[in-house]
């Protein structure tokens, strides 16, 4: 791969993100084309939990509690910044398209965003740090159902209910890890941050004369959240290396604020008088977020292939909104299986054979329960990193197909594809910045 198609590609991904983040702040939900993904189980909980995980690890399953790369930053488990053999930058854009199915009709829908940026370096040789931003979770719904036989009910006939929510929830850190005789520990600390909005209301639609109701909520979210990480490696022999890992993330507070307003408005004809019928501002409260741990197992051998699995969990009974624990399940559990090969790393003269292949499979419980019914979550991953040929740059891809939810007493099926395409820069980046001396 040439360093003008490097420059090219890296140049793209990132304008990709840029824009594809521009537009999900600033498109109209009610644009059915604007960049949003409409998703009713948003509407619980943090909303859609996004993954910041490499995408050079998504192709395998997203095995990452026991994954540490001299040239990969590994922001699940910041042990791991202890094998950094050069700094290192990345970036990242998805896009996904899902198929949501309830009561035997389908719905299409799909968005692009700006997956992570990340930077990092190695501190002397038993030591490296991370600097990034990845995303935790994003909302967008938009739902209406019927509100039929009101008629008896003064200034109401049918009516149509309408539920709207919108927003994201980010985190920025910073993250620390050191190794010392086959063992690593690391953390990561910083400041989760987000805005959502939710808003739910009732429309007359057969009245001349009519009472409608809006309730809405602004919710502003800001503080520290750290998470730790450790990972030990164990040479087998000249050819086989274990690695184990594991991390735990902490049941931590996070301050936030709330505007809320209750709007009744009255239309008589094509004319509306609005009226705020109750509202507070800058109301303080906080969002609890769970206990969450992984661990997992690596065997790598003759630097050629590696296979892998996790298991993590989260205690999703100690979440909290505003002290309401919202419809999740009291903890959740998921599986991780994954596999990369790379033919001939070192080969000089083929390109082929340096290229990583990866495929991995996931499969647990989704956090959402409704109905009282547990739903599912799992998906196949592919992947490849494509490496340039003189450097160890190199621009990872990765597909994820999968399902989460059930149509089982009346609820959503969700079938998603997902696209990742990102960059892994070492060397060529301090090569693109350094100064020519001759001309």
């Amino acid at each position: 791969m040439s360093l003008n198609l490097a420059k090219y590609l890296f140049s793209s991904i990132l304008l990709f993100s840029v824009a594809a983040a521009s537009a999900q702040t600033t498109e109209s939900g009610s644009n059915p084309l604007s960049n949003k993904q409409n998703s009713p189980y948003s509407r619980y909980g943090f909303g859609d939990l996004r993954s910041g995980v490499n995408i050079a690890y998504r192709g395998m399953g997203s095995i990452t509690s026991a994954s540490a790369d001299g040239f990969t930053i590994n922001t699940e488990n910041p042990a791991s910044y202890a094998s950094l053999a050069l700094t290192t930058y990345e970036i990242a854009g998805e896009g996904n398209s899902h198929r949501l199915k309830a009561n035997n009709q389908t719905y299409a829908a799909g968005m692009a965003t700006l997956s992570y940026m990340n930077i990092a370096f190695p501190l002397g040789k038993h030591a490296g740090m991370a600097i990034g931003i990845k995303p935790h979770s994003r909302m967008f719904y938009n739902v209406q159902d019927s509100a039929t036989g009101l008629n008896g009910v003064p200034g109401i006939g049918d009516a149509i209910r309408i539920y709207f929510g919108d927003g994201s929830i980010n985190k920025a850190f910073i993250g620390f890890g050191g190794t010392y005789s086959g063992f690593s520990l690391g953390g990561n600390i910083g400041y989760m941050f987000g805005n959502t909005r939710t808003t739910s209301a009732l429309v007359n639609i057969d009245t001349t004369i009519a009472m409608n109701t809006e309730i809405s909520k602004y919710t502003n979210i800001g503080g520290i959240y750290y998470n730790i990480g450790g990972l030990w490696e164990k040479k087998l022999s000249s050819k086989y290396i274990l690695k184990i890992g594991a991390t735990v993330s902490l049941t931590q507070t996070i301050s936030a604020t709330r505007d809320e307003y209750w709007i009744s408005y009255a239309r008589v004809g094509g004319i509306s008088a609005y009226d705020t019928v109750w509202s507070t501002n800058g109301a303080k409260g906080k969002y609890i977020t769970p206990l969450t741990y992984s661990v997992g197992a690596q065997l790598l051998g003759n630097e050629q292939w590696r296979v892998g699995v996790d298991f993590s969990g989260t205690q999703w009974g100690q979440f909290r909104n505003f002290g309401r624990t919202d419809s999740l399940q009291a903890s959740t559990w998921k599986a991780n299986v994954g596999a990369e090969i790379t033919p001939d790393a070192k080969s000089l003269r083929k390109y082929l054979p340096r290229v990583s292949y990866r495929l991995g499979f996931y499969y647990g419980s989704d956090y959402i329960r409704l109905r009282n019914t547990d739903m599912s979550l799992y998906g196949f991953t592919l992947g490849a990193s494509l490496p340039f040929r003189k450097s160890p740059d190199r621009i990872h891809t990765a597909i994820e197909i999968g399902s989460r939810g059930t149509t089982q007493n009346g609820l959503i099926r969700e079938n998603f594809v997902k696209f990742t395409l990102g960059a892994s820069l070492n060397a060529f980046l301090d090569k693109w910045f350094v100064k020519r001396k001759y001309e």
